[in-house]
């Protein structure tokens, strides 16, 4: 097994660990996009645990480190984004910034929060990878301003063929700490789930706008 590999696991296992990842295949959750799903994700619970929250952190700065090398700044994407960011910038002794979804209808009207400068290289902080519609608009406002966005780290990827298809054509690079095959793989070994939930668990992620619709 390689570091990736123990990464993925290791992620996976304190997620299920703390409920931030709840498998339930019998009684699916409603996403706010409509789908039916078996597997419902909250990262934001990670922050209450100071030993996997150091975890995250470690090994997203090392992320950095490893795969971009020298950046001038560190953003979050709101709201999941942004204190695990903070944590990685104060590590990196790095400025910090956060995107909004939209610009601010009020105020200064701002979609960026925070000092960005044109020609900053950036690696963006996102806790959770579904379609990728709202983590590459994070980007898309970046590069807007000016900024030379090296790639994204996200704690968590569904892994879904499209959402990995629109970075590619974003040209953004991603690394996650842990998938959802990690996930599954690592449910499946301390036994949160059986045999036959991991075949129902991988048919959802085929086809998860239409999975669990009457026919």
């Amino acid at each position: 097994m390689n570091m990736n590999e123990e990464r993925a696991l290791k992620t996976a296992e304190y997620l299920l660990q703390i409920k931030a990842i709840k498998l339930s295949p019998a009684n699916p959750y409603t996403w706010a996009s409509g789908w039916k799903s078996p597997i419902y994700c909250d990262n934001r619970k990670t922050l209450s645990y100071p030993q996997i929250r150091t975890f995250l952190r470690q090994e997203m700065v090392k992320l950095v480190e490893e795969e971009f090398g020298s950046v001038d700044l560190i953003a979050g994407v709101a709201t999941g984004g942004i204190a695990l960011g903070v944590l990685v910038a104060q590590d990196l002794g790095l400025p910090f910034a956060y995107v909004r979804a939209a610009e601010k209808k009020h105020g200064l009207g701002n979609q960026i929060e925070g000092v960005v400068e044109s020609g900053q290289s950036v690696v963006v902080i996102e806790d959770l990878i579904s379609t990728g519609k709202s983590s590459l608009a994070a980007v898309d406002a970046l590069r807007e301003a000016g900024c030379q966005v090296k790639g994204m780290i996200a704690i968590f990827t569904y892994a879904f063929p499209h959402a990995e298809a629109s970075f590619k054509k974003a040209n953004c690079i991603l690394h996650t700490l842990s998938s959802y095959p990690a996930l599954i793989e690592q449910a499946f070994n301390a036994e949160f789930i059986t045999s036959a939930q991991v075949e129902l668990l991988e048919q959802w992620r085929e086809n998860p706008d239409t999975w669990g619709q009457n026919p």
